[in-house]
Protein backbone atom coordinates (compact mmCIF):
# COMPACT_ATOMS: atom_id res chain seq x y z
CA UNK A 1 0.00 0.00 0.00
CA UNK A 2 3.11 2.26 0.44
CA UNK A 3 4.08 2.35 -3.51
CA UNK A 4 3.99 5.44 -4.83
CA UNK A 5 3.13 7.08 -2.37
CA UNK A 6 5.03 10.60 -1.03
CA UNK A 7 6.15 10.23 2.68
CA UNK A 8 7.85 13.06 4.54
CA UNK A 9 10.29 11.28 6.86
CA UNK A 10 11.38 13.64 9.82
CA UNK A 11 14.20 12.90 12.02
CA UNK A 12 14.82 14.51 15.40
CA UNK A 13 18.34 14.53 17.60
CA UNK A 14 17.91 11.53 19.36
CA UNK A 15 20.29 8.14 19.70
CA UNK A 16 17.75 6.34 17.89
CA UNK A 17 18.10 8.59 14.56
CA UNK A 18 19.90 4.81 13.59
CA UNK A 19 16.26 3.11 13.34
CA UNK A 20 15.36 6.18 10.83
CA UNK A 21 17.94 4.69 8.21
CA UNK A 22 16.24 0.88 8.21
CA UNK A 23 12.87 2.93 8.29
CA UNK A 24 13.78 5.00 5.51
CA UNK A 25 15.56 1.94 3.77
CA UNK A 26 12.05 0.10 4.13
CA UNK A 27 9.86 2.88 2.55
CA UNK A 28 12.01 3.05 -0.18
CA UNK A 29 12.20 -0.63 -0.94
CA UNK A 30 8.22 -0.26 -0.57
CA UNK A 31 8.10 2.12 -3.29
CA UNK A 32 7.26 5.20 -1.40
CA UNK A 33 8.89 8.41 -2.67
CA UNK A 34 10.47 9.89 0.62
CA UNK A 35 11.77 13.23 1.77
CA UNK A 36 13.66 13.42 4.54
CA UNK A 37 13.67 16.57 6.88
CA UNK A 38 16.24 16.43 9.75
CA UNK A 39 16.75 19.15 12.54
CA UNK A 40 19.95 20.29 13.36
CA UNK A 41 20.67 18.32 16.33
CA UNK A 42 19.65 15.31 14.22
CA UNK A 43 22.67 15.46 11.79
CA UNK A 44 24.76 14.98 15.23
CA UNK A 45 23.20 11.66 14.83
CA UNK A 46 23.15 10.64 11.15
CA UNK A 47 24.66 12.06 8.10
CA UNK A 48 22.54 13.61 5.32
CA UNK A 49 25.16 11.86 2.76
CA UNK A 50 23.58 8.62 4.36
CA UNK A 51 20.06 10.01 4.02
CA UNK A 52 20.04 11.61 0.79
CA UNK A 53 21.90 8.34 -0.43
CA UNK A 54 19.00 6.16 0.31
CA UNK A 55 16.26 8.17 -0.36
CA UNK A 56 17.75 9.92 -3.72
CA UNK A 57 16.93 13.51 -2.68
CA UNK A 58 18.05 16.15 -0.73
CA UNK A 59 18.06 16.44 2.90
CA UNK A 60 16.57 19.36 3.72
CA UNK A 61 17.48 20.39 7.30
CA UNK A 62 17.35 24.45 6.68
CA UNK A 63 14.91 26.82 5.74
CA UNK A 64 17.19 27.23 2.49
CA UNK A 65 20.16 26.56 0.72
CA UNK A 66 23.36 28.73 2.31
CA UNK A 67 25.18 28.85 -1.10
CA UNK A 68 22.55 29.84 -3.26
CA UNK A 69 19.85 30.86 -1.28
CA UNK A 70 17.23 28.35 -2.31
CA UNK A 71 14.32 28.27 -0.25
CA UNK A 72 12.92 24.96 0.87
CA UNK A 73 9.38 25.19 1.07
CA UNK A 74 7.63 24.01 3.87
CA UNK A 75 4.05 24.86 2.58
CA UNK A 76 4.93 22.71 -0.47
CA UNK A 77 6.05 19.93 1.28
CA UNK A 78 2.94 19.94 3.04
CA UNK A 79 1.06 19.79 -0.02
CA UNK A 80 3.31 17.55 -1.41
CA UNK A 81 2.86 14.49 1.51
CA UNK A 82 0.49 11.62 1.52
CA UNK A 83 2.04 11.16 5.00
CA UNK A 84 4.59 12.84 7.30
CA UNK A 85 6.13 10.14 10.08
CA UNK A 86 8.62 11.81 12.77
CA UNK A 87 10.96 8.95 14.08
CA UNK A 88 12.64 9.29 16.22
CA UNK A 89 10.59 12.28 18.09
CA UNK A 90 12.46 13.23 21.24
CA UNK A 91 10.62 15.16 23.77
CA UNK A 92 11.98 18.76 22.41
CA UNK A 93 10.32 18.06 19.02
CA UNK A 94 7.26 16.77 20.51
CA UNK A 95 6.86 19.73 23.06
CA UNK A 96 7.72 22.03 20.04
CA UNK A 97 5.44 20.39 17.78
CA UNK A 98 2.49 20.30 20.73
CA UNK A 99 2.40 23.78 21.42
CA UNK A 100 3.87 25.36 17.73
CA UNK A 101 6.91 26.82 18.39
CA UNK A 102 8.30 26.56 14.90
CA UNK A 103 12.04 27.57 14.90
CA UNK A 104 13.38 24.46 12.45
CA UNK A 105 11.96 23.47 8.97
CA UNK A 106 10.96 20.18 10.89
CA UNK A 107 8.04 21.69 13.18
CA UNK A 108 7.32 24.34 10.09
CA UNK A 109 6.63 21.30 8.19
CA UNK A 110 4.26 19.52 10.30
CA UNK A 111 2.51 23.04 11.26
CA UNK A 112 1.81 22.87 7.18
CA UNK A 113 1.01 19.23 6.81
CA UNK A 114 -1.96 18.84 5.17
CA UNK A 115 -1.77 14.64 5.41
CA UNK A 116 -2.02 12.73 8.57
CA UNK A 117 1.12 12.85 10.74
CA UNK A 118 3.06 9.29 12.55
CA UNK A 119 4.64 10.39 15.76
CA UNK A 120 7.55 8.04 17.13
CA UNK A 121 8.27 9.14 20.58
CA UNK A 122 11.55 8.15 21.34
CA UNK A 123 13.26 9.38 24.77
CA UNK A 124 14.66 8.20 28.46
CA UNK A 125 12.32 6.51 30.23
CA UNK A 126 12.39 9.43 33.32
CA UNK A 127 11.74 11.97 30.42
CA UNK A 128 8.95 9.72 28.83
CA UNK A 129 6.98 9.39 32.53
CA UNK A 130 6.93 13.24 32.99
CA UNK A 131 3.84 14.78 33.06
CA UNK A 132 4.95 17.25 30.36
CA UNK A 133 5.92 15.02 27.97
CA UNK A 134 2.72 12.94 28.44
CA UNK A 135 0.33 16.01 28.55
CA UNK A 136 2.43 16.86 24.65
CA UNK A 137 1.73 13.44 23.58
CA UNK A 138 -1.87 13.80 24.62
CA UNK A 139 -2.26 17.14 22.76
CA UNK A 140 -0.88 15.75 19.81
CA UNK A 141 -3.18 12.77 20.09
CA UNK A 142 -5.57 15.45 20.40
CA UNK A 143 -4.61 17.17 17.16
CA UNK A 144 -5.37 13.68 15.25
CA UNK A 145 -1.96 12.60 14.69
CA UNK A 146 -1.26 9.42 15.38
CA UNK A 147 0.83 8.41 18.15
CA UNK A 148 2.96 5.31 17.47
CA UNK A 149 3.68 3.70 21.36
CA UNK A 150 7.50 3.75 22.28
CA UNK A 151 8.42 0.18 23.56
CA UNK A 152 9.87 -1.05 26.88
CA UNK A 153 13.51 -1.97 26.89
CA UNK A 154 16.93 -0.97 27.49
CA UNK A 155 17.76 2.73 26.88
CA UNK A 156 20.53 4.75 26.01
CA UNK A 157 21.15 5.46 29.76
CA UNK A 158 21.23 1.73 30.21
CA UNK A 159 18.28 2.27 32.64
CA UNK A 160 14.98 -0.29 31.70
CA UNK A 161 11.83 1.13 30.91
CA UNK A 162 9.73 2.92 28.24
CA UNK A 163 11.10 4.86 25.99
CA UNK A 164 12.68 2.79 22.50
CA UNK A 165 11.39 3.89 19.49
CA UNK A 166 9.25 1.11 17.69
CA UNK A 167 11.12 -0.94 15.63
CA UNK A 168 11.13 0.13 11.68
CA UNK A 169 9.47 -2.92 10.43
CA UNK A 170 6.53 -2.47 12.32
CA UNK A 171 6.20 1.26 12.18
CA UNK A 172 5.64 -0.23 8.09
CA UNK A 173 3.21 -1.84 9.20
CA UNK A 174 1.09 0.74 10.95
CA UNK A 175 1.71 2.79 7.56
CA UNK A 176 0.88 0.09 5.39
CA UNK A 177 -2.30 -0.40 7.37
CA UNK A 178 -3.30 2.94 7.23
CA UNK A 179 -3.26 3.27 3.85
CA UNK A 180 -5.13 0.05 3.91
CA UNK A 181 -7.80 1.43 5.73
CA UNK A 182 -7.84 4.81 3.44
CA UNK A 183 -10.16 3.14 1.04
CA UNK A 184 -12.08 0.22 3.32
CA UNK A 185 -15.55 2.03 3.52
CA UNK A 186 -14.95 3.79 0.39
CA UNK A 187 -18.61 4.42 -1.24
CA UNK A 188 -20.52 3.20 1.88
CA UNK A 189 -22.91 5.78 3.34
CA UNK A 190 -22.60 6.24 7.06
CA UNK A 191 -24.96 8.00 9.19
CA UNK A 192 -24.30 8.51 13.09
CA UNK A 193 -25.89 9.95 16.07
CA UNK A 194 -23.83 12.07 18.41
CA UNK A 195 -24.07 14.66 22.04
CA UNK A 196 -27.13 14.88 24.00
CA UNK A 197 -30.61 15.99 23.24
CA UNK A 198 -32.72 18.75 25.42
CA UNK A 199 -35.77 18.13 25.99
CA UNK A 200 -37.23 21.30 26.72
CA UNK A 201 -38.87 22.35 30.31
CA UNK A 202 -39.90 26.24 28.90
CA UNK A 203 -37.81 28.37 26.34
CA UNK A 204 -34.93 28.46 29.18
CA UNK A 205 -34.52 25.16 30.85
CA UNK A 206 -34.27 21.62 29.74
CA UNK A 207 -34.01 18.11 30.67
CA UNK A 208 -30.34 16.96 29.45
CA UNK A 209 -27.17 14.99 29.64
CA UNK A 210 -23.04 15.72 30.17
CA UNK A 211 -22.71 14.38 26.52
CA UNK A 212 -20.01 16.46 24.58
CA UNK A 213 -20.13 14.76 21.60
CA UNK A 214 -16.42 13.75 21.37
CA UNK A 215 -16.92 10.54 20.72
CA UNK A 216 -19.40 10.60 18.06
CA UNK A 217 -17.10 13.15 16.12
CA UNK A 218 -14.20 11.23 16.41
CA UNK A 219 -16.15 7.98 15.06
CA UNK A 220 -17.06 10.47 12.22
CA UNK A 221 -13.80 12.01 11.37
CA UNK A 222 -12.56 8.04 11.67
CA UNK A 223 -15.09 7.19 9.27
CA UNK A 224 -14.62 9.87 6.54
CA UNK A 225 -10.76 9.39 6.83
CA UNK A 226 -11.24 5.99 5.61
CA UNK A 227 -13.41 6.67 2.94
CA UNK A 228 -17.13 6.98 3.30
CA UNK A 229 -19.67 9.33 3.26
CA UNK A 230 -20.41 10.72 6.89
CA UNK A 231 -23.77 12.16 8.45
CA UNK A 232 -23.66 13.29 11.94
CA UNK A 233 -27.29 14.43 13.50
CA UNK A 234 -25.73 15.88 16.25
CA UNK A 235 -27.57 17.34 19.13
CA UNK A 236 -26.32 20.96 20.73
CA UNK A 237 -22.80 20.42 20.80
CA UNK A 238 -20.17 22.73 20.59
CA UNK A 239 -17.15 20.89 18.91
CA UNK A 240 -17.04 20.73 14.66
CA UNK A 241 -15.74 17.39 12.58
CA UNK A 242 -12.00 17.70 11.76
CA UNK A 243 -12.48 16.00 8.07
CA UNK A 244 -14.22 18.98 6.00
CA UNK A 245 -16.27 16.24 3.85
CA UNK A 246 -18.32 15.15 7.39
CA UNK A 247 -21.52 16.83 7.02
CA UNK A 248 -23.50 18.11 9.87
CA UNK A 249 -27.14 17.74 10.65
CA UNK A 250 -28.03 19.92 13.96
CA UNK A 251 -31.16 18.78 16.25
CA UNK A 252 -32.38 19.72 19.50
CA UNK A 253 -34.79 17.09 20.63
CA UNK A 254 -34.52 13.38 20.88
CA UNK A 255 -38.00 14.13 18.39
CA UNK A 256 -36.07 16.14 16.20
CA UNK A 257 -33.34 13.63 16.00
CA UNK A 258 -35.14 10.55 15.19
CA UNK A 259 -37.03 12.65 12.38
CA UNK A 260 -33.82 13.49 10.67
CA UNK A 261 -32.46 9.63 11.06
CA UNK A 262 -35.63 8.48 9.44
CA UNK A 263 -35.10 10.59 6.33
CA UNK A 264 -31.70 9.25 6.11
CA UNK A 265 -31.76 5.95 7.02
CA UNK A 266 -32.75 4.11 4.35
CA UNK A 267 -30.58 5.30 1.87
CA UNK A 268 -27.67 4.50 4.34
CA UNK A 269 -25.34 1.81 4.69
CA UNK A 270 -24.57 1.61 8.24
CA UNK A 271 -25.81 3.29 11.20
CA UNK A 272 -23.67 3.98 14.22
CA UNK A 273 -25.83 5.45 17.38
CA UNK A 274 -23.49 7.01 19.96
CA UNK A 275 -25.62 10.43 20.53
CA UNK A 276 -26.80 10.27 24.65
CA UNK A 277 -30.39 10.41 23.93
CA UNK A 278 -32.80 11.96 26.81
CA UNK A 279 -35.00 8.96 27.61
CA UNK A 280 -37.75 11.35 28.70
CA UNK A 281 -39.12 14.68 27.92
CA UNK A 282 -41.68 16.67 29.71
CA UNK A 283 -45.82 16.14 28.62
CA UNK A 284 -46.00 19.76 28.70
CA UNK A 285 -43.60 22.32 27.97
CA UNK A 286 -44.04 25.45 29.05
CA UNK A 287 -44.16 28.38 26.52
CA UNK A 288 -43.25 31.02 28.34
CA UNK A 289 -40.25 30.79 31.22
CA UNK A 290 -42.06 29.50 34.38
CA UNK A 291 -41.38 32.32 37.09
CA UNK A 292 -40.68 31.10 40.80
CA UNK A 293 -41.84 33.92 42.23
CA UNK A 294 -45.16 33.17 40.99
CA UNK A 295 -45.85 29.76 42.10
CA UNK A 296 -44.65 26.73 44.53
CA UNK A 297 -42.08 24.11 42.99
CA UNK A 298 -43.42 22.83 39.47
CA UNK A 299 -45.18 18.98 39.00
CA UNK A 300 -42.93 17.83 35.48
CA UNK A 301 -44.69 15.32 34.06
CA UNK A 302 -42.72 13.56 31.88
CA UNK A 303 -43.15 11.06 28.71
CA UNK A 304 -40.84 8.31 27.34
CA UNK A 305 -38.98 9.59 24.01
CA UNK A 306 -38.91 7.35 21.16
CA UNK A 307 -36.17 4.54 21.10
CA UNK A 308 -34.04 5.79 17.95
CA UNK A 309 -31.86 2.92 17.70
CA UNK A 310 -34.72 0.62 17.96
CA UNK A 311 -36.86 2.45 15.78
CA UNK A 312 -34.17 2.15 13.07
CA UNK A 313 -34.02 -1.67 14.08
CA UNK A 314 -37.06 -2.15 13.31
CA UNK A 315 -36.96 -1.07 9.45
CA UNK A 316 -33.40 -2.28 9.12
CA UNK A 317 -32.91 -4.04 5.49
CA UNK A 318 -30.80 -6.53 4.30
CA UNK A 319 -27.59 -5.46 3.93
CA UNK A 320 -27.38 -2.90 7.01
CA UNK A 321 -25.44 -2.98 9.97
CA UNK A 322 -26.39 -0.92 12.88
CA UNK A 323 -24.59 -0.60 15.48
CA UNK A 324 -25.52 1.05 19.12
CA UNK A 325 -23.99 2.17 21.99
CA UNK A 326 -24.51 1.51 26.06
CA UNK A 327 -22.84 3.25 28.84
CA UNK A 328 -23.79 1.78 31.93
CA UNK A 329 -23.08 1.34 35.72
CA UNK A 330 -23.87 -2.10 36.45
CA UNK A 331 -24.68 -5.56 35.19
CA UNK A 332 -22.74 -4.03 31.96
CA UNK A 333 -22.66 -6.81 30.17
CA UNK A 334 -25.80 -8.35 30.65
CA UNK A 335 -27.60 -4.90 29.73
CA UNK A 336 -25.80 -4.56 26.91
CA UNK A 337 -26.21 -8.01 25.45
CA UNK A 338 -30.04 -7.10 26.07
CA UNK A 339 -29.70 -3.95 24.22
CA UNK A 340 -28.44 -6.05 21.70
CA UNK A 341 -30.99 -8.16 21.01
CA UNK A 342 -34.35 -5.81 21.71
CA UNK A 343 -33.67 -3.29 19.53
CA UNK A 344 -32.16 -5.54 16.82
CA UNK A 345 -28.42 -4.13 16.54
CA UNK A 346 -25.73 -5.97 14.59
CA UNK A 347 -22.94 -4.89 17.35
CA UNK A 348 -22.73 -3.00 20.65
CA UNK A 349 -20.23 -0.38 21.57
CA UNK A 350 -20.03 -1.11 25.59
CA UNK A 351 -18.13 1.28 28.17
CA UNK A 352 -18.84 1.73 32.04
CA UNK A 353 -19.30 4.65 33.90
CA UNK A 354 -17.25 2.48 36.47
CA UNK A 355 -14.01 2.70 34.56
CA UNK A 356 -11.48 5.80 35.48
CA UNK A 357 -11.33 8.19 31.98
CA UNK A 358 -14.48 6.47 30.37
CA UNK A 359 -17.71 8.46 29.60
CA UNK A 360 -18.83 11.72 29.49
CA UNK A 361 -16.42 15.20 29.12
CA UNK A 362 -13.15 13.73 29.07
CA UNK A 363 -10.67 12.95 25.87
CA UNK A 364 -10.58 9.00 26.70
CA UNK A 365 -12.70 6.23 26.35
CA UNK A 366 -12.83 2.80 27.31
CA UNK A 367 -14.89 0.33 25.67
CA UNK A 368 -16.10 -3.11 24.90
CA UNK A 369 -17.24 -4.74 21.17
CA UNK A 370 -20.08 -6.95 21.45
CA UNK A 371 -21.46 -8.67 18.43
CA UNK A 372 -25.00 -10.15 16.92
CA UNK A 373 -23.33 -13.36 18.08
CA UNK A 374 -22.21 -12.12 21.35
CA UNK A 375 -18.62 -12.21 20.68
CA UNK A 376 -16.80 -9.84 22.66
CA UNK A 377 -13.52 -7.72 22.25
CA UNK A 378 -12.32 -5.23 24.96
CA UNK A 379 -9.77 -2.61 24.73
CA UNK A 380 -7.62 -0.64 27.13
CA UNK A 381 -7.92 2.56 27.78
CA UNK A 382 -7.33 5.34 24.75
CA UNK A 383 -8.09 8.29 23.24
CA UNK A 384 -11.69 8.69 21.84
CA UNK A 385 -9.96 9.14 18.61
CA UNK A 386 -8.10 5.46 18.90
CA UNK A 387 -11.01 3.97 20.23
CA UNK A 388 -12.98 5.58 17.30
CA UNK A 389 -10.46 3.86 14.74
CA UNK A 390 -11.00 0.26 16.88
CA UNK A 391 -14.62 1.03 16.43
CA UNK A 392 -14.57 1.44 12.60
CA UNK A 393 -11.99 -1.70 12.42
CA UNK A 394 -14.74 -3.36 14.09
CA UNK A 395 -17.55 -2.60 11.96
CA UNK A 396 -15.34 -2.69 8.43
CA UNK A 397 -14.60 -6.00 9.41
CA UNK A 398 -17.94 -6.89 9.96
CA UNK A 399 -18.75 -5.78 6.68
CA UNK A 400 -16.37 -7.60 4.46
Amino acid sequence: MLKGKNIILGITGGIAAYKSVTLLRGLVKAGAEVQVVITPAGREFITPVTLSALSGRPVICDFFTANTGEWHSHVDLGLWADAMVIAPATASTIGKMANGIADNMLVTTYLSAKAPVFVAPAMDLDMMAHPTTQRNIELLRSYNNHIIEPKEGELASHLVGKGRMEEPEKILEVLDKFFDQQSDLKGKRILITAGPTYERIDPVRFIGNFSTGKMGFAIADEAADRGADVTVVAGPVSIKPSNPSVKVIGVESARQMLDACNKLWPECDIAIMAAAVADYAPANPADKKIKREHQGVPTIELVKNPDIAATLGQSKREGQLLVGFALETDNETDHAIEKLTRKNLDMIVLNSLRNKGAGFGVDTNQVSVISKNEQRTDFELKSKRAVATDIIDCIAEAGK
